[in-house]
């Protein structure tokens, strides 16, 4: 067996375990395998096992690995999304983690009406305020959910945070909680064309912590594939 498989069985126990925890089902939780800076190889050795979900940093490297590896996997854009790449990646992301300005979805939006799909996205929220990081402001994501979701051919389907790096993972717990709280507020506005049906939180360091309070998709590289290699 090789190291991968054998890291992703070790992953998987550990998010049974989480779910058995919270009370969750097993099946509320989506395992997203962040490949970025990995080759196609390391991917290729988990889909005979059933992972079709995989994340991706950057545009073209998800498009580079699209176009050569099985179309029925499902590719997430997880990182910062520049508009001038927009175009690229509408049509082959099943969804956009990584949304937090009205001009980036202003962007998708017209994209997606050229090219005649709608695109699923998730409102980036930077729930710690750490001034390093991408995201809108807690109490600024729901006016930008609201009019984001009056644009065409674009359409929310929950949020994402990245938490801050920590040593113990309990320190992201409170950040994850009030991510969980503002999704549950959104939904409970009824806001046409939205749905706050994912919760994309937790990474290697932190996942367990964030299925308990509530995560619906954990995004985890580094615990799947080993240290990256930035050479590639």
């Amino acid at each position: 067996m090789s190291m991968v498989v054998e890291n992703l069985a070790e992953v998987e126990k550990h998010i049974c375990e989480a779910c058995a925890r919270a009370g969750r089902s097993r099946d509320e939780v989506t395992l997203i395998a962040v490949s970025k800076t990995k080759p196609v190889s390391m991917i290729e050795e988990l889909l005979p096992g059933g992972t079709r979900d995989f994340g991706e940093n950057k545009v073209q490297e998800l498009v580079d690995k699209y176009e050569v590896l099985p179309k029925d996997i499902h590719w997430h854009l997880i990182g910062h999304l520049q508009r001038n790449k927009v175009k690229y990646v509408v049509d082959k992301a099943c969804l956009i983690h990584s949304v937090d300005s009205m001009r980036l979805a202003e962007t998708i939006s017209e994209e997606g009406v050229k090219k005649g799909v709608t695109v699923p996205v998730l409102i980036e929220v930077n729930v710690a305020g750490e001034e390093s990081k991408f995201g809108v402001a807690l109490e600024e994501t729901e006016g930008l959910v609201r009019e984001i979701a009056k644009l065409p051919s674009i359409q929310i389907k929950g949020l994402m945070t990245i938490a801050p790096y920590v040593e113990d993972p309990e320190e992201n717990r409170v950040h994850f909680s009030r991510l969980k709280q503002l999704s549950v507020d959104i939904k409970n506005k009824n806001i046409d064309n939205v749905s706050m049906d994912v919760l994309s939180m937790g990474m290697t360091g932190d996942y367990q912590v964030a299925i308990e309070e509530g995560a619906t998709m954990v995004r985890v590289g580094t615990g799947i594939f080993g240290e990256r290699n930035y050479n590639i």
